[in-house]
């Protein structure tokens, strides 16, 4: 098997001398060529070079979700091809992994390159649904590209976090959770929409929701991890699946207070709920229309500001190895 490892040196779990081990112990078992990303977007192209390849069949992402997504868009440049695309590996090294973790990895990198060694001997893999964006037609966002993500996507306030918390990361903060849960609160404080939402829910086929504050999209759960805790905003979301939306109508103080207590107490069975909670599974088109311009983020990688996303839910759209 020949495998390009795409490397970022700024991944917050992993040093030096780790990704050396990795590397050598992936080299041992694979005709390896291994490649350190050196700007932003460099994923995106070496994916894109492995997909317009003919000699590779595995690309591993040493990253964080962001460099996961960003090897995945590169892969998918031209559209899902199960057959006619390298399968993805995925090792661990930001500081939250949720696409590794959903999948059932562990967060540990050493341990996870020895779980994709142990699939690779045994034939292990399955097969992906994937989420896809891209500014809606008719409207003013509707020269934005399309994008794929692979676990979550969010329009209005949870962006603002992102957004948040990558401004802090660019003056040197370090990406942990108590970085998230401070800007969760001064997000909430600026919050200037959280009483009347200003978006606005499309569904073919189904009566439009306005008036959403808040619109979290989720192609597999959990959503997020605190720490070791799993956070479940759409519980049946799956690999498996389209997409699920959870959106809130409210963001007061009482709101948020019932609202945050669901998400930290949430299960694989119960996710937040109460009238100002919509919930919609297995949505395969919508689209999200906002009166204003909002925060929007997609694998936790803030994108600026939109007013008109439309989302498509494909099935079957990428082979990882598990």
């Amino acid at each position: 098997m020949r495998a390009l490892l795409v490397v970022n040196p700024a991944a917050t779990t992993t040093s030096a001398r780790t990704r050396d081990v990795l590397i050598h112990a992936l080299a041992s078992e694979m005709k390896l060529e291994a490649v350190t990303t050196e700007y932003r977007g460099h994923a995106r192209d070496l994916g894109r070079r492995a997909a317009d390849s003919d000699d590779i069949d595995l690309v591993v992402a040493l990253g964080g979700d962001g460099t996961v997504n960003e090897v995945v868009n590169g892969l998918l440049h031209r559209g899902p091809d199960v057959d006619g695309v390298p399968k993805l590996a995925v090792v661990p090294g930001g500081s939250t992994n949720v696409f590794a973790r959903a999948l059932g990895l562990p967060n540990d990198a050493v341990e996870a390159t020895g779980a994709i060694l142990d699939a690779l001997e045994n034939r292990s893999e399955r097969t992906v649904g994937l989420g896809l964006a891209a500014g809606t037609p008719g409207t003013e966002d509707e020269a934005v590209p399309e994008r794929w993500f692979t676990f979550c996507a969010g329009l209005g306030f949870d962006a603002g976090v992102v957004g948040r918390v990558e401004q802090k990361r660019e003056g040197g903060k370090r990406s942990t959770h108590a970085l998230y849960v401070r800007q969760v609160v001064r997000q909430f404080v600026n919050e200037a929409h959280r009483r009347h939402g200003t978006i606005t829910l499309e569904v073919p086929g189904q009566e439009p929701v306005t008036d959403l504050a808040l619109s979290i999209i989720c192609n597999t759960a959990p959503w997020t991890y605190l720490g070791n805790r799993p956070v479940y905003a759409s519980p049946k979301a799956s690999f498996d699946t389209a997409l699920d939306v959870l959106g809130l109508k409210r963001l007061s103080t009482a709101a948020v207070a019932l609202y945050g207590t669901q998400l930290l107490t949430s299960s694989p069975e119960r996710g937040p709920r109460g009238k100002h909670a919509v919930s919609r599974h297995d949505l395969t088109d919508f689209t999200l229309h906002s009166k204003v311009p909002l925060p929007f983020q997609m694998d936790g990688d803030h994108l600026g500001l939109r007013t008109s996303v439309t989302f498509t839910g494909v099935r079957r759209a990428l082979r990882v190895i598990v």
